[in-house]
Formats: C-alpha cells, structure tokens, sequence
C-alpha cells in the first residue's frame, strides 16, 4: 500500500478539499487497520480542525514546548486519530508508522491522547469533560503570566487555548461547571468549538439533550455564534476571527457537523460513533468523497506539503516571538530572569528558607493549619504557586495571604501589572473555584499542563470523590499539582457521616503514580510540602481539622518524611517485640501507647508512615531497616478504612481503622467511642502478644474497629 502519492489533485477539488479529506481518510484508514476506535468524529470535524490548525493555530512542531504557542485539547477524546493525524501531517514527531499502529501495543498512540506519552498532546482527555476543564486552566495560566509580564511595548504572552469539544463533553457535569467559572473569570482568550453533530454513542442526542446549549452559554456570560455548516471553512474562520475580537468573554462556537461525514450508510448515525466503517464503507465514503485511491494511507503528495508548510510557519512565529523575548530581557531584566526561573521548573535557591518549625511543647495544632502556614512560607519565595479551594479557604486554610485574587477587572481592579499598587486583578495567586469540586480538579491539571506554574486546588476529603477522575488524570500524566484535603477522618465530629471520609484514602492510595502524604503533626506537615515541592508528580495531602500535639524526636532514627516512613521512636534497652505503624493524628496514639506498655515492660516501636508511596519507593534495605519481615507483631492504626493496611501489617498484625460510617457528635468523642485512643492500642499490642488479662486490664470490654490480617486470629 502507498503512503504518499505524487498523483495531481483532481481538478474537480480544490487543494483545501483535498487537505480535509486527507484528515479524514487518514483517521478513517487508522481506525479501520485498528479494527477499533471511533471514526465518525476526525471525518465529521475534520473540516473545522483544518481551518483551525492551518489558519489560525501558532504552534511550532520542531519545538512542541513552545512557550507561547496556543494550546489545542480534543476534550471529545474519542476522537484521538483526529489529533494524530494533524500531529502527523504538520510534521510533529509522529511517524505515520505509529498511526498504521493505532491503539496497538506499544505504539504512541492510543485509543486517547495521553499527556507525556504523544508528543504533541496537552492534556490527557477521554473521561468526557475533563478537557473542557483542563482549559479553563490553560487560560487561567496564560491570563495570569500575561497580567504579571506584560509590559507597555512588550507583550510576551499572548496565546489562545482551543477546545474541540462534542455532545457528550458538554453533557458532563464537569464542563458546566468549568463553563460557569470561565464565564465568571472573563477569560477572552478560552475558544470552544463545538463539533455539534447530534450524535452520542447510544443513538441520536434528542434521546437526551435537547436543551439550547447557545442559550446555556450565554447565561454562563459566553460569546456564542453558531456555523450551520461545519464545512463551510470560510464561515469557520469568520467565527473564531470573531472569538477572537471577544477579549473579556470565553466563546463557544457551534459548528453543526455530520459524523461519520461522506459514509453513504453511518453518516449521521450512532454507528460512526465508537466502531470502525468496515472496509467496503470505508471504500464507499472514499468513492463519495471523490478519492483517488482505495489504498489504505493513501496520502496526496500536494496536501502533505501544504500541511507541512502549514507547520514550518510556526517557526517563524517562535523567531518572531524569540526577538520579542531577547528585548524584553533588555528592557526588563529582573522581570525576565523571574520568568525564566519559572519556565525552568527549578526552584528559586531560598524556597524553603522560611518553612516553619515547631517544638514538641507548643500548643497543638491541625494539619490544616501547618499546611497553611508551610503553604505561604513557600509562596515568600515561589511566586508561581496559584490555586484556591472550593469555597473553603476558612476551612483548609489555603489562602496566600498578601498575594492577591485572581479576578477579573471589575472584581479584582484594573488589569494588573505585576500587582503595582496592590492592584492584582488576573496577577493575584488566589483562585476562588466557588463550590466546583470537578473543575477545581480540572482547571487545575491544567494549569500544571501549561507549564511554569505550581498549582494547587483544596476542599473536604470527603469531596475528592468529585475530583477523583481530576486526581487519576494528573497521576496518568504525572502533573506537578498539589491537592489538598482536609478534614481528613471521622474526627471531623458534628458534621456526621456525611462529611467524615473513610473509604477515601484507601481509594486515593490505589491511585498509581499519586503520591498520597497524610502526615502526623505540623512538623511533617511543612516537610511534606518541602517534599511535594521537589517530587515530579502530583501529591495530595490529607489533613485534621482537628488539633494534633507535636510529636517528640529525640528518639528517632533517620526522621525523613521524604522516605515515606520512619522510625519516630525507638524502645530503650533492647529489640522491639511490637511495631505500632500510624498515619495522620494516629501517630500521636501509637507514641502514647508505647508509654503504656512500658509498665508492661513491653517494648515497642513506633512508625510513622505519612507516605505508603513514597516508602514502597525506597530500596529493600530501608524498608527492612524501619519494618523487619522478622518483626511480625504489628498494629496499624489509621482512622479510616483498613483496607489495603495488611500490606504493612504483615500476616500476624492487627490493623486498628474504621470499616463503617462515622456518627455525629463533637470529634474526639467520636474517636473515642471508635476505639481511637492510646488504651486501645496498648491493648491491641498486648493481645497480640499473647498477653490478653493486660490488654483487658488496659483497655477493658471488647475491643472495637480491630480486624486481624490473618483469619485464624480473632479479637474479642
């Protein structure tokens, strides 16, 4: 089979035809060799792509990293050989190799685009909606380096982000909250296009959605314009060229379209949606469609150069911009050289010159409050850190003080540069998300995909079940994001079990490449943040509410937070007979506990664990040296769910959580009642030794939230 052809374009088609259906034909021959995908939407839209990415899109493929390109996200992710195909065809880093092995093993490029794995791609995309989200992000982050670098004469930042979004992105919930919030933002240079085809993947969308979606986004505060002919290129172009004229409101543009585009029976049709054509379909549309050629990655020589020279283009507009960017450096350099630190990634010198500490005689303090404390120490000296909570900044104590709000012009003061006055406007570093968990989540995967900034969201631990497709995608893609949860266990007391987590950790933990950190007091605490600051990766805290005391270190070995787990406390006078391994305010019980047995003449150790990610992590030999596969008498405690916990338990460990609901009533009465207390444990420990008249005597009654990890052994 031919993969280019040095064939004329037919004189019946224009070299522009002949381009959108290269797009389509390409995509359509992916999917058809893959006998899987979706091929309804690269042939429905590739008419609305094309006058995007050749007429308007600043992108450089010889440098994808581009600062100030614009950035394109396929939030309808099922459309990724729409993606791959321009990628190829602009002459990105993409062989046409890897597209004749779509969504094959091994190849760069999967059934959905993936951040990191293709080249080219921005975001990760495919749960529907989550793109939509991830750009309000990108132009949150462009609107705020524009605000805080932008000079008179010298403009330096100036790129748009485009969406190509479907029905089902927009049926999402989470892009009607990312929707509200670009709205209220004012974000002039967020573009929707909206590959408004009338078909989802189970039939026509009037099964469903039948609301005035124009409508919806002009409540939202969007500029809306609608193409009734999502072919007709020139219409296209009048309305992003219109978008664009938009400079304080987001713009959806409804381009109605037709899946499955020149397939004689799966136009317009569910069928086009989420299965191959079939080859004699396949062969059919090629024939409606006037191609020359029956062969699969059939590629017209003519429509190859011009999409190559299409991206060629793009380098001079970086040299163009580049020239920009060296007299900006002359005219202002201290600016330029903050910039610059940013876009390295590194970190300023000084960061953690300013990160509190504290003794083990000071008053108690919530997590919550450390991270708070640690939080802005850091900002001092990281002027790139940007996020917000979900209307809880009261709560998770989140806010960075002094640093302003991200807002727009009439609720934030003119449009900011760098802050002058103490007028922030788009320059502040506080995000107010409002109550938007799932675009939080998004917004700020986005933020961290833009590139140059440390970004974090914050909320209840009970609510990262909103954001638990937000937190998967950045580990996917390891985003540098921070997530912040507080309220962290049952001990957030009055509110009830509606507002106490207890499966979410446990959940949380199961993330792969997400590094969870539930530290024990605001010691860790601060050196948690220091240790998230410096991972390349996304990290999510768990924190109290409640006040926790500081823990005593003199008798500690190694006490590195960064390892994951520890040894807070080591027993006088010889070898541990039992481990006590807590996280988060259990910590605290495992220590008391361990002065309890003393009268026993028990000695324990106690571990602390605020990253079970960051401890796998280590090699053998530290993890041995802090928990000894010959030490088999563990008790874990941590108020949640035990699940997962046997792992460090061991095969005679007891594992002291809770695998119910909370109760309501004030929080350490709620603990208490739940076992969480320094004579349960002791006494847990004493009956794993063997020494049950102790325990009884310890702790008296039965014991409660205690599951063995072996079911030979029982627990009265």
């Amino acid at each position: 089979m031919s993969t280019t052809a040095t064939r004329s374009i037919a004189e019946e088609q224009t070299l522009e035809e002949v381009c959108i259906n290269t797009i389509r034909f390409l995509s359509a021959d992916a999917v058809q060799n893959a006998n899987s995908g979706h091929p309804g939407l690269p042939m429905g839209a590739a008419a609305v792509a094309y006058t995007l990415w050749t007429k308007f899109l600043k992108f450089n493929p010889k440098d994808p990293g581009w600062f100030d390109r614009d950035r394109f996200v396929l939030s309808a992710g099922h459309g990724s050989m729409l993606l791959y195909s321009l990628l190829y065809l602009t002459g990105y880093d993409l062989s046409l190799d890897e597209l004749k092995h779509f969504r094959k093993w091994g190849s760069k490029t999967p059934g959905h685009p993936e951040r990191g794995h293709t080249v080219g791609v921005e975001v990760a995309t495919g749960p529907l909606g989550q793109g939509c989200g991830n750009a309000v992000g990108l132009a949150i982050a462009e609107a705020w380096f524009a605000a805080r670098f932008n000079k008179p004469g010298h403009t330096i930042v100036d790129h748009y982000t485009y969406v190509l979004c479907g029905d089902g992105d927009l049926m999402e919930g989470v892009s009607q909250e990312a929707a509200s919030l670009a709205g209220h933002l004012r974000l002039g240079k967020l573009i929707y296009l909206y590959d408004q085809n009338h078909i989802s993947l189970a039939g026509e969308t009037s099964l469903t959605f039948t609301e005035d979606v124009a409508k919806r986004f002009e409540a939202y505060g969007w500029h809306t314009r609608h193409v009734e002919d999502g072919n007709d290129t020139e219409e296209v172009a009048r309305a992003i060229e219109e978008a664009q004229q938009e400079p304080n409101r987001p713009s959806i543009i409804l381009c109605r379209t037709h899946i499955g585009y020149g397939s004689p029976k799966k136009q317009d049709t569910f069928e086009a949606h989420g299965n191959p054509l079939g080859e004699e379909e396949l062969q059919a549309a090629k024939k409606a469609l006037g191609w020359p050629s029956m062969d699969k990655f059939y590629l017209p020589e003519d429509a190859v150069n011009f999409f190559r020279k299409t991206g060629d283009k793009g380098r001079e507009a970086q040299q163009a911009w580049q020239k920009k960017r060296d007299a900006y450096k002359k005219a202002f350099p201290k600016e330029a050289a903050e910039l610059e630190q940013m876009l390295s990634g590194k970190l300023p010198e000084n960061w953690g010159a300013d990160l509190p500490k504290w003794k083990p005689e000071d008053k108690p303090i919530a997590t919550r409050a450390a991270g708070g404390q640690a939080m802005n120490a850091l900002a001092k000296h990281i002027p790139n850190m940007i996020g917000g909570s979900a209307d809880l900044n009261p709560s998770t104590n989140t806010a960075l003080k002094g640093m302003g709000d991200f807002q727009p012009t009439e609720f934030g003061g003119p449009h900011a540069q760098g802050a002058v006055g103490g007028v922030w406007g788009y320059a502040g570093n506080n995000i107010a998300f409002g109550v938007r968990e799932h675009a939080m989540g998004a917004a700020v995967n986005g933020l961290a995909a833009h590139g140059g900034l440390l970004p974090f969201s914050a909320t209840f631990l009970v609510f990262s079940d909103y954001m638990k497709p937000a937190v998967r995608l950045g580990a996917l893609s390891q985003l540098k994001a921070f997530y912040v949860f507080t309220h962290d266990s049952v001990g957030v007391g009055e509110d009830g079990p509606t507002h106490e987590p207890v499966e979410q950790i446990a959940g949380l933990r199961a993330i792969p490449g997400l590094n969870v950190m539930r530290p024990a007091d605001a010691t860790e605490t601060a050196e948690s943040w220091a240790t998230a600051i410096q991972h390349n990766g996304p990290t999510l805290f768990a924190l109290t509410r409640q006040n926790v005391p500081h823990l005593d270190r003199s008798k500690a070995k190694n006490a590195d937070v960064s390892k994951g787990a520890y040894i807070l406390s080591e027993p006088e006078g010889g070898a541990a007979e039992v481990i006590l391994i807590g996280s988060g305010s259990e910590v605290s019980l495992c220590m008391s506990a361990q002065e309890k047995l003393k009268k026993y003449n028990v000695k324990a150790r106690v571990v602390s664990m605020p990253s079970w990610f960051l401890f796998q992590a280590q090699d053998e030999s530290y993890r041995e040296s802090v928990l000894p596969k010959g030490q088999k008498k563990r008790v874990t405690v941590e108020a949640a769910s035990t699940y997962g916990w046997d792992r460090w338990a061991g095969d005679e460990g007891t594992m002291i959580g809770i695998d119910h609901y909370g109760a309501s009533a004030p929080g350490d009465e709620i603990m208490k009642h739940f076992g969480f207390t320094a004579e349960h444990v002791a006494s847990a420990a004493l009956r794993l030794l063997g020494r049950n008249e102790e325990a009884e005597k310890e702790y008296g009654g039965e014991t409660t939230n205690v599951a063995p990890t072996s079911p030979q052994e029982g627990h009265s």
